[in-house]
């Protein structure tokens, strides 16, 4: 219905179809996000500041200038920008990690789940940082709309925690096969507490990955 159907209403028409536009306006207002902090240097959490409605809601989940805001610029002092959007399906009990991908193709990710739960994993291999070798996890699902920001850097893993789970993932940089590594999902160096380790499944690759100690002379 364009303008002309707008023309032709009558008056008290018009005046209710712009209290109907204020009502839905009101329901679908973008909610800001906020950023927590966790014990890893640059890894953060994102969330929205209030829970949106789990029945009928609206909201932002990604704004580049808000972004910018909340996690800061990378090393070179540029803003980081994203230039690739994954999303993955799992079942559950599928573990994939820990991944990440050497310099100068090292990777960014802002991880979210559109549909079911994971623990998200994060492991700091940044040979200068104060938190090398140590850990974060997390729980993203559908229904907590939490973020895993995760800086160049870093190696991430997941395990699928719902029957089914899907991820969205934006990165900072191309997925490069020849700079692609992984960390054993169990390194004892590391020692991951993860929700469950009974009847896990893991791709070929992943089974076969590295120990942290053989890995990291740069990242």
């Amino acid at each position: 219905m364009g303008p002309m159907w707008i023309l032709a209403c009558r008056p008290w028409h018009i005046k209710k179809l712009f209290i109907l536009a204020k009502l839905y306006q009101k329901k679908s207002v973008d909610i800001p996000m906020k950023s927590t902090p966790t014990p890893l240097q640059g890894l953060l959490i994102l969330e929205p500041n209030a829970a949106p409605s789990q029945d009928d809601f609206h909201t932002v989940t990604f704004n580049q200038a808000e972004f910018d805001s909340l996690v800061g610029n990378d090393e070179s002092g540029a803003p980081y920008r994203f230039v690739q959007d994954n999303h993955s399906l799992s079942k559950r009990g599928v573990l994939r990690g820990l991944h990440y991908q050497k310099a100068p193709h090292a990777q960014g990710k802002l991880v979210r789940v559109i549909q079911g739960a994971i623990w998200d994993v994060a492991v700091d291999i940044r040979p200068k940082s104060l938190t090398y070798g140590q850990w974060f996890g997390a729980e993203l699902s559908a229904s907590n709309h939490k973020q895993m920001w995760i800086p160049p850097g870093f190696a991430h893993g997941f395990l699928t925690l719902s029957d089914t789970a899907q991820c969205l993932y934006k990165t900072t940089t191309f997925f490069n096969a020849a700079s692609q590594d992984s960390i054993l999902w169990s390194d004892p160096a590391i020692n991951i507490t993860w929700p469950f380790t009974n009847e896990l499944v893991l791709s070929e690759n992943d089974l076969k990955a590295h120990f942290f100690t053989r890995n990291f002379e740069s990242i």
